[in-house]
């Protein structure tokens, strides 16, 4: 069985690694790789999709004769993570008192 993620809890973690440091798109994908299976081909949409919203901005970095496009959250970014985050802590917190109930009469 897998648990389905959708596409803003793929926005906050997204958010929520830029947020510690600048990575380029291979090195984000092995980065999220550490939490969830994630392939390449659903990653950089979602890097677009920041993008085009104004979450992240690129440039360009020399690295052994070619350029990497490095990804850089910005302020419109760290709101919109302090957003999701606060959604997936209400969300997780209802989700532990039905999975972390100690007896049948507790909700």
């Amino acid at each position: 069985m897998k648990i389905t993620i959708t596409a803003d809890l793929l926005d906050g973690m997204v958010l929520a690694i830029l947020e510690r440091q600048d990575y380029y798109g291979y090195a984000l994908t092995q980065e999220m790789q550490k939490a969830i299976s994630i392939s390449e081909s659903t990653m950089y949409p979602v890097l677009r999709r920041l993008n085009q919203g104004g979450y992240l901005t690129t440039y360009q970095q020399s690295y052994q004769g070619r350029n990497r496009r490095y990804y850089r959250i910005t302020r419109k970014g760290e709101q919109h993570l302090s957003r999701v985050r606060k959604l997936w802590n209400d969300y997780k917190e209802s989700l532990d008192r039905v999975f972390n109930a100690s007896d049948k009469g507790e909700e």
